[in-house]
């Protein structure tokens, strides 16, 4: 992501691809994740905290733009990533997740994100797809998924980029 894309994050008015997910819902994805008591966590899009906030642990990092912390521009290292981004810039989203090299990368995502490209993305970047949960999200347009990267693991799902006619 570009720093005039994260500037017009930061200064919109009414943004809209900014969603608060349910906290029973970020509590779903958190216990989705098999982690160890000495994992750091980091909630790259903290908003209100739903996720942060229920992390398993003390170890954690948050960035959130309209706060001034950039996940485009953090840089510690980590062990699992955990939220709900902003779709608008999945793919910045994913590239940068993939540059910090963390254990698992949990995302909330809208179904019509969830793309045959950027499954191999990933696999291309050495994770794969080891858990996907669909949910519906009163108010929010269309199915979520729940997806799960996990470093050096197998998709449980297949794929192709194939045109088929």
């Amino acid at each position: 992501m570009n720093s005039k894309t994260s500037t017009n994050i930061k200064k919109r008015d009414k943004p809209n691809d900014i969603f608060i997910t349910p906290l029973s819902l970020a509590k779903k994805q958190i216990d989705m994740i098999n982690h160890n008591e000495d994992d750091v966590w980091l909630d790259p899009f903290k908003n209100s905290g739903n996720f942060y906030n229920q992390y398993p642990t003390d170890k954690r990092e948050w960035c959130e733009i309209l706060d001034g912390k950039d996940f485009f521009e953090y840089n510690n290292d980590i062990d699992i990533i955990c939220s709900n981004p902003p779709y608008s810039c999945i793919d910045d989203v994913l590239k940068k997740s993939v540059e910090l090299k963390p254990r698992v990368i949990s995302y909330l995502i809208g179904m019509g994100n969830l793309t045959a490209k950027r499954i191999e993305y990933m696999e291309n970047n050495n994770y794969g797809l080891t858990k996907i949960h669909m949910c519906k999200v009163y108010k929010w347009y269309g199915m979520s998924f729940i997806v799960q990267f996990e470093k050096d693991e197998k998709h449980i799902i297949s794929y192709d980029r194939i045109v088929w006619r």
